[in-house]
């Protein structure tokens, strides 16, 4: 069965691998691409998008939309001193690159709403975009098949603060709107499943770099800043928890553990703002979300070699291209 799913990303480093899960895996229709404000700045990602649909051969073929450019309530926050630009300096001809005219909250409204139980959303940064459309249409989360979010520790580490993980950080209102909202929710977080099940060390990034194919050095360069910076702050590797968000939607298989939690996120405090309190299931709170505790490593990064392996043509040349 092929999965019909919208990709919500503020797209930077690992949400560029995320849409080319989107992109290439034959078990994925991409309906279409919103963007919200996160990692860069607003014009960066949207170009980021496009690039990426460049670089997978599928250029003009996915809309993208923009949706909220700022928080719900708060200031902008950015991840520029993580991943720079995003695409480790890459460019293109961008003429006649125009995003769709349709706002991205309406684009996600519009397409569940004509589709009612049968759209897939994977949401890989600050969920404002999502929080909106449920107050525009509170039937939204209804007819919405399933919502994978990249966001949260659980009750671990963050990464933007001791606390936060940043999608969390940047829009917590709009997290927790979510979360009360009654989607069926999967989230991904970043501590510990990714700092253990989705890091790509330099072994395994050599293996990706002898594939020698131009999705391979598009993955390689777009990840470059990220693993300066991860390196630097005792990361062996890139992480990827963006990637895997949308593989694990697609693959069920890659998840060895799971758990049914109540997840909330603190909206409050200023030294605790974005905390994703976790529970279990011992202080009776009712779940609310499927956290996933583990997957198979090894297959994961096997997944995404085999897709880099895809004799797949840029649409146009990539400018900067190592």
């Amino acid at each position: 069965m092929t999965r019909r799913i919208i990709i919500d990303t503020d797209t930077a480093q690992d949400d560029c691998v995320a849409l080319l899960v989107g992109l290439l895996d034959p078990a994925v229709h991409l309906e279409a691409v919103t963007a919200v404000a996160g990692n860069v700045a607003f014009d960066r990602q949207v170009r980021n998008a496009f690039l990426t649909l460049n670089a997978a051969g599928r250029l003009g073929e996915v809309p993208v939309h923009l949706g909220c450019s700022r928080p719900m309530v708060r200031e902008w926050v950015s991840a520029e001193d993580v991943h720079g630009d995003g695409v480790g300096g890459l460019d293109m001809d961008f003429s006649d690159c125009e995003p769709d005219r349709e706002h991205g909250v309406d684009a996600l409204i519009r397409v569940v709403r004509d589709s009612p139980g049968e759209i897939d959303i994977v949401a890989i940064g600050p969920l404002t975009n999502l929080a909106v459309a449920q107050a525009k249409d509170p039937s939204f989360a209804s007819k919405v098949r399933s919502l994978t979010v990249m966001g949260g520790s659980n009750n671990g580490r963050g990464n933007i603060t001791a606390a936060a993980e940043f999608n969390f950080f940047v829009d917590p209102e709009a997290a927790q709107v979510v979360l009360e909202a009654g989607f069926d929710i999967t989230i991904v977080p970043w501590a510990p499943l990714t700092l253990r099940d989705a890091v790509f060390s330099r072994a395994r990034l050599a293996e990706i770099e002898a594939i020698g194919s131009p999705l391979s050095r598009f993955f390689l360069q777009v990840c470059a800043a990220t693993l300066a910076f991860d390196e630097a702050v005792g990361i062996p590797g890139t992480t990827h928890p963006d990637s895997l968000s949308a593989a694990v939607l697609l693959h069920p298989e890659l998840v060895t553990a799971a758990g049914r939690y109540h997840v909330a996120v603190e909206t409050n405090s200023d030294l605790t703002r974005g905390y994703a309190a976790m529970s279990w299931g011992v202080h009776g709170l009712a779940p609310n979300a499927t956290v996933i505790e583990s997957v198979d490593s090894e297959a994961f990064f096997e997944y995404v070699v085999h897709l880099l392996r895809r004799e797949v043509t840029p649409t146009r040349p990539l400018r900067g291209l190592r």
